[in-house]
C-alpha cells in the first residue's frame, strides 16, 4: 500500500468526496454517481498504511452521505422528540456519525485482513468490494435502505431486475459496478482502461434493455378493482390525543367520512372497497367495541352507503391488554372480517423501547413513545369478497421477506397503510413510497399504499407508479388496479437467498484464493529471521 502523493491535508477530500457522490445519488436525487461513488473512498482505503486513517476515512464518507441524504431526521427529532431546533441540529449530526457504520467497518475489517495475508493488489481490491457490499447487506439501521432503490425511484430500466435479484440484488451489483470503473479510473491512460469503461457502458445498456424485456413479458391481467385512497392530512398533535384518548376522535372520524363521501359522490362508478391510513380511525376496533360509539357511527355509515372499507386503527391484544396498530376490513354492511391484521415489524422509539423490559426507567427519559403488542406476522391474507390482500403497515414494507411470505400465501395485491407525517415534505416521503412499491417490482404484484399525510398512490406489478396525491393536503383518488387472480412466483420469490449465497460464496472463494496465494509467498520466502 502506498501513501498519498497529494499533500497530507488534502487526502481527506476523497472519502469526502465518496460522501458526496453517494448522497447526492439517492432518492430523491438520480443515482447519476452509483456506479462510482466508492471509487475515490477505495483509493483512499488502498493507499493508507494506518487502521486509523482507514477508519476516519469511512467515518467520514458516512458522515457526509448521511446529512446529504436523510437530513430528514432533524425535521423527525423536532416535530417527535419535541427538541429545539438547535438540539434537532445536533441529534441529527449525532445520527450522521453513527448511523451508516458500516462504511468504516468494511474498511477496517478489510486492512486488518490485507496487513495480516499481503493479499495481491487486484485480488486486495476485489474483497475491498465484496466486503463493503455485504456489510452494506447486513447493516444496522432503522431505515433498510440500499443502492438497488434509487433506479427505480429514476424509473431506469434495470429496476425490472429486482423480479430476479430482488432491490438487494441490485444494490449489490451496483456496489460491485464500482470496481470495474476503479481500475478503469487507474488505467484510464491504457487501452485497458477505455475496454473497462466500455464494458461496464456496455454492460449497463444491456441491462436496461433487459429490464424493458422483462417488463414486456409479464403476463395480462385477468382481474381489475376500483379502490378509494383517502388520505386524511390529520397533524400529529390531534392524532397523538386520539390515541391517548383525549381528543378530537369526533373531528378525525368526521373528516374522513366528509371526504370519502364527497369522493364517492364525484366517482362516475362504484368502488369496489375504500382505503384509510394507519391508524385513521381514532377509536378502537373489533369485535368486543363494534357497538362502542365511533364504531357504531362507522358501521352505520358504510351500511347506508353500501361501501367496503380498509383501515388503519386500535386493536388490542388479548393476551397482553396492549394496543395493537392494526389493520381492520369492514365489509358494505358495516361489520368486520376476520381476521384483521395487527403490525408485526414495530418502529423502535415510536412504537417500543428497545432494551425497556431490561431496564424500564428508560421510558421516563424518553419523549412520550407508544407501548404496542406484536402482531402474529405475514401469516395470514386479508379478504373481502373474492379479493386476497397482503396487508403492510408503514416500515414493514421495508423487508422483503415480509412481503415474500404475503406473496407465498397467495397474495393478489399488497395493501400498504402508513404515517409520514414526522417526516416533513423532503426526501422521507418519497424515499418510504419508492422503497414500499419496489416490493411491488420484486413479487410483481400491486401495492395500494394510503397515508395520512402523502405520499398516497398504486403502483402496478409493471412497476408503474400511478399519480401520487399532494403533500400534507387532505386528498382522496379512485384508482382501477388490474391484477392477477393467481400471479405465478417470481424467480426472486422463488430463490430468495441466492444472491446472500453468491455473495458469501464468492467472499469465501477469495479468502480461500487470498489465503493460498499467501501460503505459497511463505513457503518461497522461508521462515523469518
Amino acid at each position: 500500500m502506498k501513501s498519498f502523493s497529494v499533500c497530507k491535508s488534502g487526502r481527506w477530500l476523497f472519502p469526502a468526496l465518496s460522501g458526496v457522490l453517494i448522497g447526492t445519488s439517492y432518492i430523491p436525487f438520480p443515482p447519476w454517481a452509483s456506479l462510482f461513488c466508492f471509487v475515490p473512498l477505495w483509493m483512499f482505503w488502498y493507499r493508507q498504511t494506518s487502521l486509523q486513517g482507514v477508519f476516519l476515512g469511512g467515518v467520514l464518507t458516512a458522515f457526509i452521505f448521511t446529512l446529504i441524504g436523510f437530513n430528514w431526521v432533524t425535521y423527525l427529532l423536532h416535530e417527535f422528540a419535541h427538541l429545539p431546533w438547535p438540539l434537532a441540529v445536533i441529534g441529527m449530526l449525532v445520527f450522521a456519525l453513527l448511523a451508516h457504520l458500516f462504511v468504516p467497518l468494511a474498511g477496517v475489517l478489510w486492512f486488518l485482513c490485507q496487513r495480516l495475508f499481503q493479499w495481491p493488489e487486484r485480488l486486495s481490491l476485489g474483497l475491498m468490494a465484496l466486503i463493503t457490499t455485504l456489510c452494506e447487506a447486513y447493516s444496522l439501521t432503522l431505515f433498510d435502505w440500499n443502492f438497488g432503490y434509487s433506479w427505480y425511484g429514476a424509473g431506469i430500466p434495470v429496476f425490472h431486475w429486482a423480479e430476479a435479484v430482488g432491490f438487494n440484488g441490485l444494490s449489490a451489483a451496483t456496489l460491485l459496478c464500482n470496481l470495474p470503473l476503479y481500475f478503469a479510473w487507474k488505467n484510464r491512460g491504457n487501452r485497458s482502461g477505455k475496454v473497462l469503461l466500455a464494458s461496464v457502458l456496455s454492460g449497463f445498456v444491456l441491462l436496461n434493455l433487459g429490464g424493458a424485456w422483462l417488463k414486456s413479458r409479464l403476463p395480462a391481467p385477468d382481474a381489475s378493482l376500483r379502490a378509494l385512497l383517502v388520505q386524511g392530512n390529520i397533524g400529529n398533535s390531534e392524532k397523538m390525543a386520539a390515541e391517548l384518548g383525549k381528543a378530537y376522535e369526533q373531528q378525525i372520524l368526521r373528516k374522513y367520512l366528509e371526504l370519502t363521501d364527497k369522493a364517492v359522490s364525484g366517482s362516475r362508478e362504484k368502488v369496489d372497497f375504500v382505503m384509510w391510513p394507519e391508524t385513521a380511525f381514532p377509536a378502537l376496533l373489533g369485535e368486543k367495541y363494534k357497538f362502542h360509539e365511533y364504531p357504531a357511527i362507522l358501521r352505520d355509515y358504510l351500511k347506508e352507503s353500501r361501501l367496503a372499507l380498509v383501515t388503519g386503527a386500535y386493536g388490542v391484544d388479548q393476551s397482553s391488554r396492549r394496543l395493537t396498530n392494526s389493520l381492520f376490513v369492514l365489509d358494505a354492511n358495516g361489520e368486520i372480517v376476520q381476521p384483521h391484521y395487527s403490525k408485526t415489524i414495530l418502529l423502535a422509539f415510536g412504537e417500543f423501547i428497545p432494551g425497556e423490559q431490561l431496564f424500564p426507567q428508560i421510558r421516563e427519559w424518553l419523549p412520550p413513545t407508544g407501548q404496542f403488542a406484536r402482531g402474529a406476522g405475514p401469516s395470514a391474507l386479508l379478504h373481502l369478497n373474492d379479493y386476497k390482500m397482503g396487508a403492510q403497515i408503514c416500515y414493514e414494507s421495508l423487508f422483503p421477506a415480509f412481503t415474500r411470505a404475503l406473496a407465498d400465501l397467495g397474495a393478489q395485491f399488497i395493501v400498504n397503510a402508513t404515517n409520514d407525517s414526522w417526516y416533513g415534505q423532503w426526501q422521507e416521503p418519497y424515499q418510504h413510497m419508492v422503497m414500499t412499491l419496489a416490493r411491488g417490482v420484486e413479487f410483481r404484484r400491486p401495492v395500494l399504499r394510503v397515508t395520512n399525510t402523502g405520499i398516497s398512490t398504486v403502483s402496478l406489478a409493471t412497476g408503474e407508479i400511478l399519480e401520487g396525491s399532494p403533500l400534507h393536503e387532505a386528498w382522496a383518488g379512485v384508482y382501477e388496479v388490474p391484477y392477477l387472480k393467481n400471479p405465478p412466483a417470481t424467480f426472486y420469490q422463488q430463490w430468495f437467498w441466492l444472491v446472500p449465497a453468491l455473495l458469501w460464496g464468492s467472499l469465501a472463494l477469495l479468502l480461500v484464493a487470498g489465503w493460498r496465494s499467501f501460503y505459497i509467498r511463505s513457503r518461497e520466502n522461508g521462515p523469518r529471521r
